[in-house]
């Protein structure tokens, strides 16, 4: 259970704040006009010290319940702005777009995509087949994971069936337009991590018991009790 001890608003305030900013094209600054014209007065710096704070606790539960993803991924890489410099975001989902993993980094190269394939194998499990651009970081990536470990998994390069990641990535590019680059690296990680863990909400990728069909946002709420 996520606790909110020492808040000066409600739970399901700061929850809510923190659900728009990740979920929609909102800034700080929306969020905080949006609170004011329901009665609440709260600064946009605290919302961000919400989002920074509660994000990786929740992602963190929601990863007790992360449904297994297929055993075929797609891998590929995205830009992200960080302090004015482009930085690097790896991602990838299954054949049905389901998201696996995520990670930024600040170079692209054959160890930001070991380090970003090692902790992808860790929490979701072993794929046996790998698609990825023409990247020769990725593909040596990959074929140093399966020397390293003994591994066979198979490394599968064609452009077209990448696109339904490349079309994902603007999910994310999307929501972190109006936020105008991010000011610090940590911040970016916490932030793209919410936003992942919306998107896989959305795509229904949290176990549930029998019957109980909530929804995204009921699930949103849910991973803090």
């Amino acid at each position: 259970m996520i606790s909110f001890k020492g808040r000066h608003f409600q739970q399901e305030m700061i929850l809510q704040s923190i659900r728009w900013y990740l979920a929609y094209s909102l800034s700080y600054r929306d969020i905080e006009e949006i609170m004011m014209e329901r009665g609440f007065v709260v600064d946009h710096s605290t919302i961000k010290r919400w989002v920074v704070h509660f994000s990786p606790e929740l992602e963190k539960a929601f990863h007790k319940n992360k449904k297994r993803p297929g055993n075929r991924w797609r891998l590929d890489e995205t830009y992200i702005k960080v302090k004015g410099q482009w930085k690097y975001f790896y991602r990838a989902v299954d054949k049905q777009g389901n998201n696996i993993d995520f990670l930024l980094t600040a170079k692209r190269n054959k160890k930001a995509a070991l380090r970003f394939l090692t902790r992808a194998i860790s929490r979701n499990g072993k794929p046996g087949l790998i698609n990825i651009d023409k990247s020769g970081a990725n593909t040596a990536a990959i074929k140093d994971y399966n020397i390293d470990h003994d591994k066979r998994i198979k490394i599968r390069q064609c452009k077209y069936l990448n696109n339904i990641i490349e079309q994902d990535h603007r999910r994310v590019k999307r929501l972190c337009r109006p936020m105008l680059g991010f000011k610090s690296f940590r911040s970016a990680q916490i932030t793209l991590a919410g936003i992942e863990l919306i998107n896989m909400l959305k795509k229904g990728q949290m176990q549930t018991t029998r019957g109980n069909r909530l929804s995204p946002v009921a699930q949103f709420y849910g991973l803090a009790s």
